[in-house]
């Protein structure tokens, strides 16, 4: 039953309700009320702001960090249009072995932005201190200027690099570029040369294959042999040191392959500081240098004369007295002032019967066979310092040019042209063009037959003699069969020749019964010392270093000495000739014939050679060994 109650529900009566369902309270999700609710509203906006202002800070640092590690700031960017910063790779230069000649390293450069420098002169200051080779005022008038990059130092050391940064100076940055580096040194400065701070190649191989180094993925192989290389410049240093003489040259060359495998130059020069040395250090004289051979002349020309058939080793000349021709007087150097056969006249170097012999066969002959050595144009070798041969005119080629010429005189060639040529009579007659590239034997060219293989053959016993009984004793290497000729030429002064300035040349095969190499040693302006008794030739300064190099050199390439009782170490020619020194040599040792000119000694009306005519006389058996010292 259901009490009405009477007034409120403390006194009066109670209202009937409806039930009313159980809610739990945790399941209840309050509704922020008007003021709460805005308030939470304005909190998310802030939170949303604040993260979109951070975005955009980090954005704008990180911008800043790229724009200063690449570049000085973007008001710069047509201040560095024109600057090309090369950081393109160079291909390594390497020996046939494999030995590195030059490669390129990364380093750091340093450039600073002007606009960023807060005062010139201190930070120039503070740069000399670590950097000393900087010039304070100059540096302060770089860093003084309104432009947005100046270099201030190529290729820091990581030392320099490290002192640098530790100075902290806003508006300093660093470059990373290569740098070439040579390994070896001075020791290949002429031959593979340098190139610049951009890595463009400016000399020697560098700047021949520029082309092939830029950017190349593979090493540069030359022909050289770096242990040949320190032989030959040790030796020929040792020369020029022993008779103070200004300078030098020395190839060697392997015959079979024309690739040289030494090229030296001195003095020489560090090919990453080109700017430290002279222009007399840059020069090569090996290539670029033209000089008067002298007496090394005398194998072309009895060479000519024996191709030709002008004369038999069995024919002779008068070499009593000198030569006069006009205002010229041609006489011999301690001449043996007699008949002289053509072996005598070869070994004992005389310039008399040399003379005589080229007035047989002629210019046209001379200048034809000449050509045909290379002795006429510029060696082919790949350097771009290549001398350009000197001598007259065809029509200023007299009489008296065609024998001084005989002699080495009147013409002017390269180290390079004189050691192709010598090694090409003496390689059974057949020239191979000389290169600094190294060659797979599938790559080795036929060559050209400048002479025949007879001639090559007498040449070949002839230049024996000289090593054995002439005088290029000194040249001699026991067992290895040396045979060359000495060469000692007076320099030309102004229309003249000097007093006291030679150079003393000699040039070698070995070994001569199947000759592989040729090398060519010279010595520029060489002074008489006290163990070489007054004199400064040939024979007392280059034909020792022949003879040290062979000895050297030949167990390199596994050459065994062959015994002086060896049937390839006898020459049939040793029996015609003297001794140099001995007394006997002012007295003839076999019957000599007069040389006359031949019928057969022609030109062609088209200014060619007739064809190869060889000796008559019975010739010395190909199976003629060669002696040995």
């Amino acid at each position: 039953m259901i009490r009405r109650g009477k007034g409120n529900d403390r006194g009066g009566d109670f209202a009937a309700q409806r039930p009313q369902p159980v809610i739990n309270p945790m399941a209840l999700q309050m509704e922020p009320d008007g003021p709460r609710k805005r308030a939470l509203e304005v909190s998310h906006s802030r939170v949303l702001l604040g993260a979109a202002l951070f975005a955009v800070v980090f954005l704008v640092i990180a911008v800043r960090l790229v724009a200063i590690t690449l570049l000085p700031d973007s008001g710069d960017v047509a201040s560095l249009a024109p600057t090309k910063i090369k950081t393109a790779d160079r291909a390594d230069i390497v020996d046939r072995n494999g030995v590195v000649l030059a490669t390129s390293l990364t380093t750091a450069s340093l450039y600073a932005n002007p606009k960023q420098i807060q005062d010139p002169d201190q930070t120039a200051a503070l740069l000399h201190e670590v950097l000393p080779d900087l010039n304070i005022a100059s540096t302060a008038a770089k860093l003084d200027s309104e432009r947005g990059f100046i270099w201030l130092k190529r290729n820091l050391t990581p030392r320099q690099q490290q002192a640098v940064n530790r100075l902290g100076v806003p508006g300093l940055y660093f470059q990373a570029e290569t740098k070439r580096v040579y390994p070896q040194g001075s020791l290949t400065a002429h031959l593979v040369g340098f190139s610049d701070v951009d890595s463009r190649g400016l000399a020697g191989a560098e700047k021949s294959f520029d082309d092939m180094l830029q950017g190349g993925d593979r090493p540069l192989q030359l022909s050289v042999d770096i242990r040949l290389q320190h032989i030959m410049h040790e030796e020929l240093s040792s020369a020029i040191d022993d008779f103070n003489g200004i300078g030098g040259a020395g190839i060697i060359m392997d015959l079979k392959t024309g690739e040289v495998l030494a090229l030296v130059s001195l003095p020489d020069f560090d090919p990453a500081r080109p700017g430290d040395a002279d222009d007399d250090a840059r020069f090569n004289r090996a290539t670029l240098g033209l000089y008067e051979m002298g007496s090394t002349f005398k194998i072309f020309n009895t060479a000519i004369a024996l191709d030709s058939g002008t004369v038999t080793l069995a024919d002779g000349f008068d070499a009593t007295h000198a030569i006069k021709i006009g205002r010229y007087s041609i006489e011999d150097f301690h001449g043996k002032h007699r008949f002289l056969t053509i072996p005598e006249i070869f070994t004992y170097s005389s310039n008399i019967g040399s003379a005589k012999m080229a007035d047989l066969f002629g210019a046209e002959m001379q200048q034809a066979y000449l050509k045909r050595f290379g002795l006429m144009d510029k060696s082919p070798i790949e350097l771009a310092e290549v001398g350009e041969p000197f001598y007259p005119s065809a029509k200023d080629w007299k009489r008296v040019n065609t024998m001084t010429v005989s002699y080495g005189h009147g013409i002017s060639v390269s180290a390079i042209q004189l050691i192709t040529a010598v090694g090409a009579i003496a390689n059974h007659g057949v020239l191979r063009e000389p290169t600094l590239l190294k060659r797979e034997p599938d790559e080795v060219p036929a060559g050209v037959q400048v002479v025949s293989e007879q001639t090559s053959e007498q040449l070949r016993q002839l230049m024996r003699l000289v090593v054995q009984i002439g005088t290029g004793k000194k040249a001699n290497a026991p067992g290895y069969l040396v045979g060359g000729k000495t060469g000692t030429a007076d320099k030309q002064k102004g229309h003249g020749y000097a007093q006291n300035a030679r150079l003393a040349s000699f040039v070698a095969a070995f070994p001569m019964n199947n000759p592989r190499f040729a090398i060519v040693a010279m010595v520029d302006e060489p002074k008489p010392n006290a163990h070489s008794y007054g004199y400064a030739t040939a024979g007392w300064v280059t034909a020792p270093v022949i003879g040290a190099v062979v000895q050297r050199m030949a167990p390199l390439y596994g050459l065994k000495p062959v015994p002086d009782d060896a049937p390839e170490a006898q020459n049939p020619l040793i029996g015609m000739v003297a001794d140099y020194d001995s007394p006997s040599s002012k007295k003839a040792q076999s019957a000599i014939k007069p040389a006359s000119i031949p019928a057969s000694n022609s030109i062609g009306a088209d200014g060619a050679l007739a064809p190869l005519n060889v000796s008559a006389q019975p010739a010395p058996s190909s199976e003629a060994p060669l002696a040995a010292e």
